[in-house]
């Protein structure tokens, strides 16, 4: 669907690459524990309601003459990392949920932005670059492909302490077709010589549950679907697979044989591996499973329920898909209960994924609500879909071609809310196009975003974040580029003086012995 910048994405394995040769690869995974503050949020200056406005804003302004503040020079507050996760909401949220969550279709929230929504949209953007964070992509490592962190102690790990949510389950994808290997041809074993790993199947993201506590300030229980983007070679190989296909034929139930997506994004969600004890289900399988799980539960015991799925790039063409097929077969509603539990997607820099018939269902007949923030100036939203798309032509236009049977007809869905770079003095002028597409960048973005001619001002998030895996701050503010990692590279040294990488002391995180259940519960049957 999309090509690299600089050099076939194939070549070497992305780890070895620099962030600037891809082009859906949204971070380089890193492999060190977090290790920052992050900034404690400013006082909440937009509680009253604001005069409605269009929706589809681009939050472009002139930027001013002034020197560029330096990273040292902003207060990044005295907020733990523990603590961190958690938006500024001034207790506003269980009055307003539903209407943060897209209820009236964030209808004069997004111009000036509403302070509330910015800090949600922070918040569940951390959560999508904690499925970077915890990665393990490096080629040495027995457990290459894997989370690098027990489910126990995810957010904790992750430098997402106080999120205030717990890791239910962790998911797994593939995309198996091919049979090309993800990590190289390497058979990534343990000290005893068992297998760990398929070369097939990563880890992609993982679902979660707000805690007791995290309900009660948010006023409902969340249930949160994260997923991450490109960075295996399969993974590359679902981005550039860019052929059109029926979503009823990728094993997604869906009554209107009219409604398609991309392909490469479908076999990545609904492919599985029989031989590996971690893809014997698909990523689809695994999540319905578990949020179906989660809603039965919570709304057996009497309580308000939300469903938010999320991601960056990749994982946001994942996170649309996630959603579609959580409403169409009803994992979000519980028949015994009466009660049906709204799904929101909030996404980050993500491609299109189907056709008119696709959006039509997804907003009109199933009434999921999409949020995607994005940058003006990053290609990857552009694509696929480069001739046939909402921007270039009249939706009567799109009809007929696709009503042709044309392929290669596609359209963005949701409300868009468009950012610019450029605006932010922290931000240099770059070639490299891939920190026009990075995560972080996009929630520097966020938290400086006023509104439409309003200018950019900080609320608090530490701009150094920014370069975790990029070099896009401007020089000045002496934050090296790519900063994020492990001491030594994870490397320890033993008692004998020999320094290995140390085996990890836990057990590996399988698939729930109630998965089956709980898919025959939605009318499906996993073949396993």
């Amino acid at each position: 669907m999309a090509a690299s910048i600089a050099s076939s994405p194939m070549s070497l394995p992305v780890g070895d690459r620099r962030p600037s040769l891809t082009l859906f690869q949204g971070q380089r995974p890193p492999t060190g524990h977090r290790r920052f503050f992050s900034a404690k949020a400013a006082p909440n200056m937009s509680s009253q309601r604001r005069p409605r406005r269009s929706c589809h804003v681009v939050a472009s302004v002139a930027t001013t003459d002034r020197p560029a503040p330096l990273a040292g020079d902003v207060d990044r507050g005295s907020q733990p990392a523990e603590t961190s996760g958690r938006s500024d909401d001034d207790g506003q949220l269980p009055a307003r949920w539903r209407e943060i969550q897209g209820s009236d279709h964030w209808e004069g929230l997004l111009d000036p932005i509403d302070a509330v929504l910015r800090g949600e949209l922070i918040r569940y953007g951390e959560f999508a670059q904690a499925c970077y964070d915890s990665f393990d992509y490096d080629r040495f490592s027995p457990y290459c492909g894997s989370c690098r962190f027990p489910a126990k102690t995810f957010f904790q790990d992750a430098g997402l302490g106080g999120a205030g949510y717990e890791v239910s389950r962790y998911l797994y994808a593939t995309c198996n077709d091919l049979k090309l290997h993800n990590f190289g041809g390497r058979k990534h074993r343990s000290a005893a010589g068992d297998k760990l790993w398929s070369e097939m199947g990563t880890f992609i993201g993982y679902v979660a549950v707000s805690t007791d506590e995290e309900t009660a300030r948010l006023g409902r229980r969340d249930i949160v679907v994260s997923w991450r983007g490109t960075v295996t070679r399969l993974e590359w190989v679902a981005d550039l697979t860019a052929n059109q296909k029926r979503l009823s034929e990728m094993g997604v139930p869906c009554p209107d044989p009219d409604v398609k997506v991309e392909m490469g994004f479908a076999e990545l969600y609904t492919g599985k591996d029989a031989a590996c004890r971690f893809c014997r289900y698909s990523a689809r399988e695994q999540a319905l499973a578990e949020v179906r799980k989660q809603v039965e539960l919570y709304h057996g015991r009497g309580e308000q329920v939300s469903v938010t799925v999320t991601g960056h790039s990749l994982g946001s063409a994942l996170t649309m898909l996630n959603a579609f097929d959580i409403a169409e077969t009803g994992a979000n509603a519980s028949p015994d209960h009466g009660r049906k539990a709204p799904v929101c997607v909030f996404s980050f820099a993500g491609p299109r994924v189907g056709n008119l018939r696709f959006r039509e269902r997804f907003e009109r007949e199933l009434g999921v609500r999409a949020l995607r923030v994005v940058n003006v100036h990053d290609g990857v939203p552009k694509v696929p879909g480069v001739f046939f798309n909402e921007a270039a032509f009249p939706e009567a236009v799109l009809r007929a071609v696709d009503g042709l049977g044309a392929g290669g007809v596609y359209t963005h869905l949701g409300v868009p809310l468009a950012l610019d770079h450029k605006v932010s003095p922290f931000l240099k002028e770059t070639m490299d196009i891939s920190c026009y597409h990075n995560l972080e960048a996009h929630l520097h973005l966020l938290d400086g975003f006023r509104g439409s001619g309003e200018g950019f001002q900080l609320r608090g998030r530490d701009p150094a974040l920014v370069n975790k895996s990029a070099d896009f701050l401007r020089d000045e503010h002496m934050v090296p580029p790519v900063w994020y990692q492990a001491e030594n590279k994870g490397m320890v040294r033993t008692e004998d003086g020999r320094w290995v990488l140390p085996p990890r002391h836990r057990d590996i995180d399988e698939h729930p012995d109630d998965t089956d259940h709980h898919l025959q519960q939605l009318g499906l049957t996993a073949s396993t």
